[in-house]
């Protein structure tokens, strides 16, 4: 791991912090969303709806009916937020403590035990490249993607490291229809909609 000489960390949080205030100007004022990577700002510029929403609410209400009380499949604000690393997304669903949940600001991502996605539309890069990559690099442990074009998804696991960085070292595929195994909790995929 190579380190920054202070100015270079200095120049690289600015940086960020320039980027983070402008997706939080934007947020209200221009159509889709906004998340921070290591290449710059990401803007979906559709705003999730119809087949997406309903496939991250079916995903959410499934796994609350098989995890314990004490966890929430929360798909709503805030971002999870890793500013050393200058990353800020936003999971279509998480889970994660309703302790952990209730911190003031973005949700730490080492708190955050599965990031769950409904590829989008406009950006099918962002959920299958783009997120594979940095929700290791955050900490969170598992990351499930839901594909409602082609009715397909994998969950990713196993952190390790790489010399490009921490990657999920596990992949297990599924097609829509099947039971898929998300943590410790396994929901049906039966009845997803479609693109």
């Amino acid at each position: 791991m190579t380190i920054a000489p202070d100015d270079a960390q200095h120049g690289a949080s600015h940086v960020y912090q320039a980027m983070r205030d402008f997706v939080q100007s934007m947020d209200d004022t221009l159509p889709g969303k906004f998340e921070i990577t290591k290449e710059g700002i990401v803007h979906d510029m559709m705003s999730p709806g119809g087949p997406h929403e309903v496939t991250a609410a079916h995903i959410s209400r499934r796994l609350e009916k098989v995890m314990p009380d004490e966890l929430l499949a929360h798909n709503g604000t805030p971002d999870v937020e890793d500013k050393p690393e200058s990353i800020m997304r936003h999971p279509d669903v998480m889970v994660i403590a309703w302790e952990d949940l209730s911190a003031e600001g973005s949700i730490d991502p080492r708190t955050v035990i599965a990031a769950i996605e409904v590829v989008s539309r406009s950006n099918p890069d962002n959920d299958w490249v783009g997120k594979s990559r940095d929700y290791p690099l955050i900490g969170i442990p598992i990351y499930a993607i839901f594909d409602p074009r082609t009715a397909t998804g994998a969950v990713l696991s196993d952190i390790h490291s790489t010399p490009d960085g921490p990657r999920y070292a596990t992949r297990k595929d599924f097609v829509y229809g099947e039971d898929v195994t998300i943590a410790d909790w396994t929901i049906s995929t039966d009845g997803l909609p479609r693109y």
